[in-house]
This record gives C-alpha cells, sequence and structure tokens, in this order.
C-alpha cells in the first residue's frame, strides 16, 4: 500500500536540502560579479605615478628620470590577490560537483518512490505516458520553450532585470570530450532529477495521494523551482519561474514524465550549444 505522507515528507527533505545547496551555490557566484566588478572598476581607473611630488623624482645624468621610478601604481598590485570561490573551481570539478550532487538527490527520490510504493503512473510514468508521441511532444516543447526563453531573458535586461551567466559559463567546457560529458550526463542528470522532484513528485504524486488540484501545486512548485535558480540572478529567477510553470502545465495535461525531461533537456541544451558552443547571441 503506499505511503503518500511519507513521500511527501521526504520529498519536502529533498526540496530542503536542494534549497539549500542553491542558496550557498548563489552566494559563491555572488562573490564572483562583486570580484569582477571590483576589477572592472580598478582597470577603468587613471594610472598615477607612485609618488605625485615632481621634486620626489631625481633626474638622471642624462636629463631623463630613472625608469625604476616610472613604475605605476597599478602594476605594484598583486594580481589576483583575491580569487572569488568561482575562479578557483575548474570547469571538471564544477561539472563532476553539480552530476553528483543532482544525480544523489534523485537517487534518494527514485529509492524513497520504491520504499513507499509510489505507483509508477502518479509519477508519469505509466504505459502510456512513455511513447514515441509523448518524445515527439517534449521535443517540440522544448525548442519553443527554449525560444521563449531566451526572449524573456533579453526583455529582462532591457527593463533591468539582470540575468547572471556565471554557472553557465562556468560549466561550459573547451573539450570535445568535455562537451560529451555535459550534452549527455551532466544535463540529462539535472533535467531528470528537477523533473522528478518539481514535477512528478511535487505535482504528480501530491495531487494523486492527497487530492490537492494540480494547478495549484503547479503554482506552488514553479516558486520552489525558481528560488532552486537564485544563482542565475532575479532575471533567471523570473525567467525561470515562468518555465517551471510551464512545465508544470504540460506535465497536468499530459501527465507524462517523458514531456518534461525532455524539454527541459533541450532548453539546457540548446542553451549551452547556442552560446557557449556556437557562441552566438541572436536575440
Amino acid at each position: 500500500m503506499t505511503d503518500w505522507t511519507a513521500f511527501a515528507g521526504f520529498a519536502g527533505v529533498v526540496l530542503g536540502l536542494l534549497l539549500l545547496l542553491a542558496h550557498a551555490s548563489k552566494a559563491v557566484f555572488s562573490d564572483a560579479d562583486d570580484e569582477r566588478q571590483r576589477r572592472a572598476v580598478d582597470l577603468d581607473r587613471p594610472l598615477k605615478r607612485r609618488d605625485e611630488d615632481p621634486y620626489h623624482t631625481q633626474p638622471s645624468a642624462d636629463g631623463g628620470v630613472d625608469a625604476h621610478n616610472r613604475r605605476w601604481e597599478a602594476l605594484d598590485q598583486p594580481q589576483g590577490h583575491r580569487q572569488s570561490g568561482i575562479d578557483e573551481m575548474s570547469t571538471a570539478s564544477l561539472l563532476v560537483n553539480v552530476a553528483v550532487s543532482q544525480g544523489l538527490f534523485g537517487v534518494l527520490l527514485v529509492v524513497g518512490a520504491w520504499f513507499t510504493e509510489v505507483p509508477l503512473s502518479a509519477l508519469g510514468l505509466g504505459s502510456g505516458d512513455v511513447s514515441p508521441l509523448m518524445l515527439a511532444v517534449g521535443t517540440a516543447l522544448g525548442v519553443g520553450l527554449y525560444v521563449v526563453n531566451e526572449l524573456g531573458a533579453a526583455a529582462g535586461e532591457r527593463v533591468g532585470i539582470a540575468s547572471s551567466e556565471e554557472l553557465r559559463q562556468a560549466l561550459a567546457p573547451d573539450s570535445a570530450a568535455g562537451w560529451a560529458v555535459l550534452l549527455l550526463v551532466v544535463l540529462p542528470v539535472i533535467a531528470g532529477f528537477e523533473e522528478l522532484l518539481f514535477r512528478a513528485a511535487l505535482v504528480g504524486v501530491v495531487s494523486a495521494g492527497f487530492g490537492v488540484s494540480p494547478w495549484l501545486l503547479a503554482v506552488l512548485s514553479s516558486v520552489a523551482f525558481a528560488l532552486g535558480h537564485g544563482a542565475q540572478g532575479p532575471g533567471g529567477i523570473v525567467v525561470t519561474g515562468t518555465l517551471g510553470f510551464v512545465l508544470a502545465a504540460a506535465f497536468v495535461l499530459t501527465g507524462s514524465f517523458l514531456v518534461v525531461f525532455v524539454a527541459h533537456y533541450l532548453v539546457n541544451a540548446l542553451e549551452f550549444v547556442v552560446h557557449e558552443g556556437l557562441d552566438v547571441e541572436w536575440v
């Protein structure tokens, strides 16, 4: 017999841990942004001599000035005297960190669903929920959401709601092998776990087990989904929250985990490939 309460509590614990991790990640990337802005301000300042007293420097025998005393103050500053947390982490270590943490959370959810005997149909994994038709629907939805996501981010920047690209840039690989790991391992793990938690568990299971309106759950889970992406900045939170609600609505309407998994994966993959792989800014 399904223990709906136990699984709901288990999913709530996983959600809480994820939000704590997201908050910690936001702090790291915020520190990185502040450090880069500080460095940019330092570079914009006019250079000045070490000693502003024109009589401090003694002329040399030929009427020139000793080159040693011509050094600019900026050159005396230590390079990278304070590295932010994100600067100290390599792309490979970030990819491993994300894959392991998200994968572990996903495994915990799967084990929890198995232990509490949650039916596959409540998770959107019933016999009719995984089919070529659902795959096609997910593909079309993913491409459409990617376009809307790009337009939304661009509109947000125009009105002063910035989106941080630090996380995406930090995860972007520099080699073919790195891209293979990102596209074939890391992004599927991220999409799989997040859809399992925010759509299958928080919408599908809670609705089936407690009779709560799936549309109300779609709204609430989308808010949590947005908060879990705080590292992307205010604009990223707004866009991600909207994206989360569309995915939740798709899950409610189709009842298929495959649809939202494929759509979520394509949004992330296209964003990485277009911006970081091809270096194209089409909006």
